[in-house]
C-alpha cells in the first residue's frame, strides 16, 4: 500500500515538474469562450441548400487560423475541418475562411503573409440535405475540428473539438438540387 502511495506521490512531482504540462492543459479553456455549429436555415426540405456555419469566439489576446493559408510556408498555421460522409446533408462547395482576417510577416520562419482571426471566427460550407434524408431532426457531427489557438508568445497544441448541429428535415416533397450542386450531390449519394 505505501509503495503504491510513494508511486502516485512520485508520478505528480514528475507531472507538476514538466514544464508547461498543466498549462497545455488549461489553454482551452483560457482561451474559447465558444465553439458552435448551426445550419441556417434550422429546418429545410429534402433537396433544398442550407449553409453550415461553424463559430468560434475567442477570448482577447487569443488568435487562430484559417483553414487554407495563401503562403506555402504558413501551411502549418492553420485549422483543419473534416466533414462527415453524405447522410442526411451532403456537403458541397468549399469550406469559406473567416473574412477580416489580420496579416503579419514571420521573417524567422520564412512566412511573408500569416493570416489569422481574432475575436468571434466564423467559418461556412453549404450543404444540401439529401433527397433521400428521413423527416425529422438530424444531428450532424463534425468528422473532425482540429483547433489551433495562440496567444502572442506561445502557440499550443491543436485540440479536436467534437462540432454537433442539427436540422430538421421537413416531412414534404423532396425540391430539385440547384444547379449549381447537382453533379456533386449525385456523385455523393451514388458513391461515384
Amino acid at each position: 500500500m505505501m509503495r503504491a502511495f510513494v508511486a502516485v506521490v512520485a508520478l505528480a512531482v514528475v507531472v507538476a515538474l514538466v514544464p508547461g504540462t498543466a498549462r497545455a492543459q488549461k489553454w482551452y479553456e483560457k482561451a474559447v469562450k465558444k465553439v458552435e455549429g448551426k445550419f441556417t436555415p434550422a429546418a429545410a426540405k429534402p433537396g433544398e441548400t442550407v449553409t453550415f456555419t461553424l463559430t468560434v469566439e475567442l477570448n482577447d489576446g487569443y488568435h487562430t487560423y484559417p483553414t487554407v493559408q495563401p503562403d506555402p510556408q504558413a501551411a502549418g498555421n492553420t485549422n483543419v475541418i473534416k466533414f462527415p460522409a453524405p447522410g442526411a446533408v451532403v456537403f458541397v462547395g468549399d469550406t469559406i475562411d473567416p473574412k477580416g482576417f489580420l496579416t503579419k510577416e514571420e521573417p524567422d520562419l520564412g512566412i511573408k503573409e500569416l493570416r489569422y482571426n481574432v475575436g468571434v471566427v466564423t467559418y461556412t460550407r453549404k450543404a444540401v440535405v439529401s433527397p433521400k434524408a428521413a423527416p425529422g431532426v438530424a444531428a450532424v457531427k463534425l468528422a473532425n475540428f482540429s483547433l489551433s489557438v495562440c496567444d502572442k508568445t506561445n502557440c499550443f497544441p491543436a485540440k479536436a473539438v467534437p462540432v454537433e448541429a442539427a436540422l430538421k428535415v421537413l416531412d414534404a416533397p423532396a425540391v430539385e438540387v440547384e444547379k449549381a450542386y447537382a453533379a456533386e450531390v449525385m456523385k455523393a449519394l451514388n458513391g461515384k
